[in-house]
Parts: structure tokens; sequence; C-alpha cells
């Protein structure tokens, strides 16, 4: 937040607002379809986590997340039977996180209500213009994230 009063909310204020009311429509719709054991701190993992398993230290990266925290999610995660894991064959030191029968089905069902989201605001706004939205909100996503990493090593 900037500190001072303007007509329009800062990049900060929009995206939380963004972030807050999607994980608020997506949490509460996978409760409705008997997911109710997850946190929407969660998403952390669930939005990266892959069919074929993908290691911590990259769902850490692609988060934005430190490593420590995503371990504690997973363990989480793992404990409520939505993901195990495997050693990685393409190196046995390493881990993969893989979802389980149940985190497939969760998976399945946030990608369709995620679908429907973006489904109806694409109708709103027209589907050109939406996809434009996304591609500069992630090319904002990624400069933010370049920044923040540029900052660190200062």
């Amino acid at each position: 937040m900037t500190g001072h009063q303007t007509t329009q909310p800062d990049l900060g204020v929009l995206a939380a607002r963004v972030l807050l009311s999607v994980q608020r429509e997506l949490f509460t719709a996978l409760a409705e379809q008997g997911f109710d054991d997850i946190a929407p701190r969660a998403g952390a993992v669930l939005a990266h986590l892959r069919t074929e398993g993908i290691r911590a230290s990259e769902v850490a990266r692609l988060s934005g997340q430190h490593k420590q925290v995503i371990g504690s999610l997973v363990d989480d995660l793992e404990h409520l039977g939505y993901v195990e894991r495997r050693p990685d064959p393409a190196d046995r030191r390493a881990k993969l996180i893989c979802p389980t029968e149940r985190g497939l089905l969760q998976m399945q069902a946030a990608a369709s209500i995620m679908r429907a989201i973006e489904e109806r605001h694409a109708a709103v706004l027209g589907t050109a213009e939406y996809a434009a939205f996304k591609t500069a909100l992630n090319r904002v996503a990624e400069l933010q994230q370049q920044a923040g990493h540029d900052s660190r090593t200062v």
C-alpha cells in the first residue's frame, strides 16, 4: 500500500482482492464437493501439483513460498491423504510430491471450478479482453517475481 488515498487501488490491493475472492469461491465450492478438509493456504502446493509428481523445490519456486513452508504444507496434505512422497526416478535422493487418488479427484474438481470462474469473467469482459488481461497479469507477475529475486541478491 502506498500510504495515500487515490481513486484507484494499487497493484497490491487489486491482486489481494482477486486472490482472496478466487480462493474463497474455489475452496467453498471444493468443500461443497467433499473436499472440506483443506485450507486455502494449501493452494500454494495444490495449484502446482502434477499428476506425475513434482519436487517440493519446484513448488517453492513456482509458488514463491519458502521451501520450509512448502514442506509443512506437504506434510499437512500427506496427513489428509491428498499427496504422498515418492522417490524421484531421475534422482533417488530427491522426492516427488505425487497426488493420491483423492488428490487427483481434488485436482479435477479444482480445475473444473477454476474453468467456470474464468469462463464467467471471459463472458463479461469478452474472450479477447480476458485473454489480454491474463497475458498482462502473467507478465506483471513474472516481472514482480524477478524484481523480488533481484532485490534479494543485491
